[in-house]
């Protein structure tokens, strides 16, 4: 039964994903089919749909679409100009400076809306034209927005490691943030390297004129909204508030910001901006509660088992099982989206990684990490589609002048998979 059911399985999922249908869609019909293998129709519908709604019933699930509204505001919020001004002051005088006054743009921006696609738009439709303008290669300009872009998914606040705490189980949110703080900095580093690098071979030494910008302004500007950062992660860390509580805090904090104090949000746009939010929400609630689905599907017919006597059965060498699941997600970041990777694949993993004494936690920031990857590579991966839309310049063009910056996004991947102590030791030095 086990090897029919993951034949209908990933056979219907695929055909229905392969013909253009929504992949929750896909996931959910793909469960339904494997599900009736091993129970009556009648059963099988009125469980699934049990499993789906049950799924939902979840308090910590409210801080998802409070964040998501959050990040919506500040995407309309006017406020990636001044994090570029606020990023100026610290890359002004280095070699390359307009990229990294991008990379550090996004960084901010991308850990504010928790948005790797709304940072590259936002951030970089600022930036590559005006490192074009300044001499800069426009591919190169292109591809330190694409590579920086994924930083904001793992800085907090972040969706990613709410959901992977509720695929999981219960992982500390609180955990996964402080983790994921120190890769997502470690990731923007690296890109940092790789820019002075070409920067210094290729000449572009532009320094950013800041003798005609009140340093005073630009800090003034700027500090209300990385103020919420600080808010969100000491108080979710520090135990002042829970995630969800810290998420309605981040949604009041950022109309006030938007609303009352730059005044770049009226009635009608703060409108668009809560049904973008609900739209948003409605997509990834189905796709949770789909998910559930297929994990219920998995755990009747044995799949999850299976796979982890296949994995283990390769090797009980630590080194190896996390080189094998470490391919496997990289290839499963490069076909399918953030979230449901998350959703399905956490279940499948995560016992084969405690298996082999890997701390949840940092499972948790290697998972995203690797999926984070997926989405600035082809042939899928949106981030990648979206900052070449934003340079105007084809893909093709790209993958050149992107492969430095892979190569140590890799190196910073290999690095946190097998030194845990890198990502682990603040969330330990906070006792969480």
């Amino acid at each position: 039964m086990i090897l029919d059911a993951g034949i209908i399985l990933i056979a219907t999922f695929l055909g229905l994903l392969v013909i253009g249908v929504p992949i929750g869609i896909c996931i959910a019909v793909s469960s339904m089919a494997t599900i009736l293998i091993a129970l009556p129709p009648d059963i099988a519908i009125f469980t699934t749909a049990q499993k789906m709604v049950s799924s939902l019933d979840s308090f910590t699930l409210l801080a998802v679409p409070f964040f998501i509204l959050s990040g919506v505001l500040m995407n309309h919020g006017g406020i990636a100009l001044r994090l570029v001004n606020f990023a100026k002051l610290f890359s002004g005088r280095i070699p390359g400076s307009l990229a990294h006054t991008n990379i550090m743009g996004n960084m901010m921006f991308g850990a504010i809306s928790g948005s790797a696609i709304a940072a590259s738009t936002s951030i970089g439709g600022v930036m590559v034209p005006m490192s074009e303008k300044e001499g800069y290669s426009r591919p190169f300009s292109a591809a330190a927005n694409i590579a920086s872009a994924p930083t904001g998914m793992l800085i907090p606040p972040t969706t990613a490691f709410i959901l992977f705490a509720l695929a999981s189980g219960g992982t500390s949110i609180s955990a996964l943030f402080a983790g994921g703080l120190v890769a997502g900095c470690l990731w923007g580093l690296g890109c940092m390297l790789v820019a002075y690098i070409t920067a210094k071979s290729r000449g572009y030494t532009t320094k950013i004129d800041l003798r005609n910008t009140s340093v005073r302004k630009v800090i003034t500007d700027a500090l209300p909204s990385l103020f919420l950062i600080i808010i969100i992660i000491g108080g979710i860390i520090l135990g002042v508030f829970t995630a969800v509580e810290a998420s309605a805090i981040s949604v009041i904090y950022t109309m006030l910001l938007t609303i009352g104090f730059y005044r770049t949000i009226n009635f009608s746009s703060f409108q668009v901006a809560l049904i973008k939010a609900l739209e948003t929400t409605g997509v990834i609630m189905f796709l949770l509660a789909a998910s559930a689905a297929m994990s219920f599907a998995m755990s009747i017919t044995g799949l999850p088992t299976a796979l982890s006597g296949i994995i283990l059965g390769l090797s009980d060498n630590p080194v190896i099982v996390l080189l094998v699941i470490t391919i496997m997600l990289l290839a499963i970041g490069c076909f399918m989206d953030i979230g449901p990777a998350i959703l399905i694949f956490t279940p499948i993993l995560l016992p084969i990684t405690t298996q082999i004494g890997l701390d949840p936690v940092h499972f948790g920031i290697v998972m995203v990490f690797n999926l984070c990857i997926g989405t600035i590579t082809p042939p899928v991966g949106t981030g990648l589609f979206v900052g070449a839309g934003i340079a105007k310049e084809k893909v093709e063009n790209l993958i050149i002048p992107l492969l430095p910056f892979y190569l140590v996004i890799m190196a910073t991947l290999i690095l946190i998979t097998y030194v845990p102590e890198i990502t682990l030791f603040l969330p330990r030095l906070l006792g969480l």
